[in-house]
């Protein structure tokens, strides 16, 4: 598909479309290039229309809040969507389920269920990610995941065919689902546990003062680089790294953070080739180190 007959039909679709735009500062690492086209639908019937209208002819990624997206410094030849306010509406099902847009951020979902008496998502409130992004990841902390509250998943594929697919049907990895790339997550909804909501706040002010006490905070990084190593679960990746790679080893504006190993950083203007220079040095150190082969936790887009 041409540009030109997107172009054509913008006021025919409801959403925001942009294009040749920047997404250096729709990022968390403040890096990045342009996309050919960016699209904010205001509505599942705009998120329709446009995938029927861009009909499969070019590559697709959906952005969350960015919070561990490294983009590459050249133009994204495609589109990149990201979801709007319309899908970040949060809503109770019963005493102890809730609904929430693939929108929302972790965070608020958290402080609506705590708001509402529901405990099990107190893990969530340190998480930077959006709900799309914790599906997609199976994200978690504090010895929990997606995969222990997620009741069901509401979402569109690239075709703009609308389905729900239960939790029970999903198979669920160490920071990552087993589902096809081509799905866009719409609304999830979870289950939880009735508690007093002054107890669970209790529970979430001691989770965000250890994470502030072991990860740097404002700053531009998107959290932990590389996944812990599934095989050796008493041997944590920052570790790895601390032991292999000096903490001052930097290319560019890309370097390690002193706080926490596994959080690279851009000080200042990093290139995505900076950053990837710097993640695929470290990743060879711990190889020749320690006989340990590193995985990606961050996604990388080309």
């Amino acid at each position: 598909m041409k540009i030109e007959d997107i172009k054509k039909s913008v006021l025919k679709i409801d959403g925001d479309i942009f294009f040749d735009q920047s997404i250096k500062n729709l990022n968390w690492f403040n890096i990045g290039g342009k996309t050919k086209i960016f699209f904010k639908p205001n509505s599942l019937k705009g998120l329709i229309e446009y995938l029927k209208l861009y009909s499969l002819r070019g590559k697709i990624f959906i952005l969350g809040n960015g919070s561990n997206v490294l983009f590459d410094d050249k133009t994204y030849k495609g589109t990149v969507i990201k979801l709007g306010k319309s899908f970040s509406n949060i809503s109770l099902l019963d005493k102890e389920k809730i609904i929430a847009g693939t929108a929302t951020s972790q965070k608020k979902v958290s402080e609506f269920a705590r708001d509402n008496n529901i405990s099990g998502l107190e893990f969530m409130s340190c998480i930077p990610g959006s709900i799309g992004g914790g599906i997609r990841m199976n994200s978690g902390c504090f010895d929990k995941e997606f995969k222990d509250i997620l009741i069901s998943i509401q979402l569109i594929d690239f075709k703009g065919v609308v389905r729900s697919i239960p939790a029970n049907k999903i198979k669920f990895n160490y920071r990552s689902i087993e589902l096809p790339k081509d799905l866009i997550f719409l609304s999830a909804t979870f289950q939880g546990k009735e508690k007093n909501s002054l107890e669970i706040n209790k529970i979430m002010s001691q989770m965000s003062k250890k994470k502030e006490l072991a990860q740097p905070t404002k700053i531009k990084t998107s959290g932990s680089t590389f996944k812990n190593p599934i095989e050796q679960t008493n041997i944590k990746v920052w570790e790895l790294i601390r032991s292999s790679v000096p903490s001052e080893t930097n290319y560019g504006d890309a370097f390690i953070s002193k706080k926490h190993a596994n959080f690279f950083v851009n000080k200042k203007n990093s290139k995505s080739t900076d950053m990837k220079l710097l993640i695929n040095f470290v990743k060879k150190q711990v190889k020749k180190k320690t006989g340990i082969t590193l995985d990606l936790e961050i996604v990388v887009v080309d």
